[in-house]
């Protein structure tokens, strides 16, 4: 969980860095997602290993995890599609202030890390057709270790990360439902 924080926080830097709207690392194309590829394909591939271990024992979890991986990386990069970082921190940035629990004179920075915690949450395989409140227990418990400047307020950010993640959410189920018809 540690490496996909910081390589998060890496992709973050970059962006800021470069003005890069998520490129693929490769073909440098707009939109990439090697997060929600990665993760999703992490994911397969621990799936995929464990059932083909137990109907084929070792070559069968050999298999069962190449085919979980490409699998995974696919649902994963399907999921990542619906979400564009650059595009949820400009939403957010341009409502923060009109949301019920913003505290006057904070600053966008201060929820930012609340938002983006959201909206991967919302992206993240182990998580999917879960709700929110089913999942909230557990983002309480990574939020100390996600941000480090916040890691006493979960209490103050939760609706922060809750907006976010439903709001993902939502996206989602439309890009879905639009691909499915």
């Amino acid at each position: 969980m540690k490496d996909l924080e910081e390589k998060l926080e890496q992709q973050k830097e970059e962006e800021e860095e470069t003005g890069d709207e998520n490129r693929d690392p490769i073909t440098k194309e707009p939109g990439a997602h090697p997060i929600g590829v990665a993760a999703g394909g992490t994911g397969g591939a621990i799936t995929g290993a464990a059932i083909g271990g137990v109907v084929g024992g070792p070559i069968g979890a050999a298999i069962g995890g190449a085919v979980g991986a490409v699998a995974g990386g696919l649902a994963g990069k399907g999921a990542a599609e619906a979400v564009n970082p650059t595009e949820e921190e400009h939403y957010w940035r341009g409502r923060f202030e009109t949301v019920p629990y913003y505290k006057t004179g904070l600053q966008f920075d201060e929820y930012q890390p609340a938002y983006r915690f959201g909206w991967e949450a919302a992206v993240r395989p182990e998580f999917r057709d879960r709700s929110f409140e089913e999942i909230e227990g557990q983002l309480e418990n990574e939020w100390p270790n996600y941000t480090s400047t916040q890691s006493e307020r979960w209490n103050e950010y939760r609706p922060a990360v809750r907006d976010a993640f439903r709001r993902v959410r939502e996206k989602i189920q439309t890009h879905n439902e639009a691909r499915d018809e």
